[in-house]
């Protein structure tokens, strides 16, 4: 599926029946604050389709240089919100904690609007691949307006540099 033929929108309404919070993606993925980027996620299909929710807040600490005055979400923060939206949702079934989440590859991705300070991110993301070697398709929307949409690709890296 590529970025130009998929659209995702429709996952915004689909019923939802899990939500994950930030201790269980916390459980799943190795990232934390200030670089934790996704706030919970909404299981809509196991294994195949998620929704990734972000609050940006105005005291994000990249807002100070991006851009004074007139903040901006920088777009490859929302790339890594779309990927921390998939692996706190599934990194645990797929890595059985062998492994972490790096990425391969971003192909495709297209931005599209801007993400500002009390913008709420919704990030619907579909699975293509799982495995080892992971694919997805997601999109970025803020008030029903698509802002950013990828396909990102992963491998499960070495758990540590021992």
């Amino acid at each position: 599926m590529s970025a130009k033929s998929a659209n995702l929108k429709d996952f915004l309404t689909l019923p939802v029946l899990e939500t994950f919070d930030q201790e269980k993606i916390k459980a799943n993925i190795p990232h934390r604050e200030p670089f934790l980027l996704v706030d919970e996620v909404r299981v809509l299909e196991p294994g195949k389709k998620y929704l990734g929710i972000r609050h940006v807040r105005a005291d994000e600490y990249y807002f100070k240089g991006h851009f004074p005055g007139k903040p901006v979400m920088p777009g490859v923060l929302v790339v890594e919100s779309m990927s921390q939206a998939f692996g706190g949702a599934i990194m645990s079934d797929i890595s059985k904690g062998k492994g972490i989440p790096l990425f391969l590859s971003i192909d495709e991705a297209k931005f599209r609007g801007m993400v500002r300070p009390g913008d709420t991110l919704e990030m619907p993301i579909e699975v293509l691949r799982l495995g080892k070697i992971s694919k997805i398709y997601a999109e970025a929307y803020v008030n029903g307006k698509l802002c950013t949409q990828a396909t990102l690709n992963f491998i499960l890296g070495e758990s540590s540099h021992d």
